[in-house]
């Protein structure tokens, strides 16, 4: 499987986008536990997507892996209990490999329907678990990944901390693409990063599905005079195991199989502010449209967060975009007698 590097700032100067593109955000549950099951349903998405003319489509935060709604993983201060670790077990068996089998696999159906793929996963690397996206071109080839930076409340039990080696914007030929998950697009200096990058296609997969979601997205699109595509699942009680195997705790599990657990609310947004599509709250659906570049040179002419309308002479950002590793060795070449 070839990866890609990050693209460089230089390097992405050299791109020049077509004017309109097609873009879709995919709004539908995983299959929890059941990782096979849910990729096989990722590619009949990604397939009427493809029908439909998308060139960028784009699935919700963890929907390879699941997003554990509703749980606790038998945490509580101080404690953790025997069936919140073999919870643990099954959803750490249930995350991919980066790079593994099921990247090649996204990989291939990214190229088979000539899209460029973003999408939620649960990430394995080693014993700890990431909530991680992962980007493919149109040309089969796996780009790189983003990891959440900061897991939100509980999520913090469960899922590692990403680090600044993994927040690219991608150049392509349909634009710059990168992404933020869930809460920490409401990280103003991240946020900043990415502008600082380039970015024309801002991606937002979540599990957010409030109203108020909506008036970040907007925010962004604004601030960024950047394309926002926010994607999240729309799962109901069923889409989940049944009890015992999975119990939604806030809610003691009287649960009909019917009830909706996360309202989706996914949607695309204009550089303008305007919605473009959705926000969708009524079922698992694709929601579509067409990003005109357009809007970007126009909305900058008004408003550009790191061009015109910067200070940098009061106001600057560093960033550490170095992988921080737990332990290093001097040398690679090393026996372990």
């Amino acid at each position: 499987m070839a990866v890609v590097p990050a693209i460089t700032e230089v390097d992405m100067a050299s791109f020049s986008p077509v004017q309109t593109v097609r873009a879709t955000v995919v709004q539908a549950s995983t299959i929890f536990y059941d990782t096979p099951a849910t990729i096989d349903k990722a590619e009949k998405l990604i397939a009427e997507a493809a029908a439909y003319g998308s060139q960028i489509v784009v699935f919700p935060e963890a929907f390879i892996g699941g997003y554990p709604r509703g749980s606790r993983f038998g945490v509580a201060i101080g404690s953790r209990s025997a069936r919140g670790r073999e919870e643990y077990r099954k959803y750490h068996a249930a995350a991919i490999d980066v790079p593994g089998p099921e990247v090649d696999r996204l990989a291939s159906m990214a190229g088979k329907y000539k899209v460029y793929l973003v999408m939620g996963v649960i990430e394995r690397a080693g014993y700890t678990l990431y909530c991680t996206v992962l980007f493919f071109d149109a040309q089969g080839q796996y780009l790189g990944k983003h990891r959440k930076l900061m897991p939100t409340a509980l999520e913090r039990v469960i899922w590692g901390f990403g680090d600044g080696s993994s927040i690219p914007v991608f150049g392509t030929p349909v634009g710059k693409i990168g992404a933020l998950i869930c809460w920490e697009n409401r990280m103003p200096l991240l946020r900043t990063a990415m502008y600082a990058k380039g970015i024309e296609i801002y991606c937002a997969p979540t599990a957010d599905a409030r109203d108020v979601w909506q008036s970040s997205m907007t925010h962004i699109a604004l601030e960024g005079g950047c394309f926002v595509l926010s994607a999240n699942q729309f799962c109901r009680r069923k889409d989940y195991p049944p009890p015992p195997d999975y119990v939604f705790e806030d809610s003691d599990d009287n649960l009909s199989p019917d009830s909706i657990v996360c309202a989706g609310g996914s949607v695309i947004i204009s550089p303008s502010g305007s919605v473009l599509a959705g926000p969708n709250y009524d079922g698992e659906a694709l929601i579509s449209a067409d990003l005109d570049f357009g809007e970007i040179t126009r909305s900058k002419f008004d408003f550009d967060v790191v061009g015109h309308y910067s200070r940098p002479d009061i106001l600057t950002l560093s960033v550490n975009d170095h992988p921080l590793n737990p332990v290093s060795f001097a040398s690679t070449d090393r026996s372990d007698g």
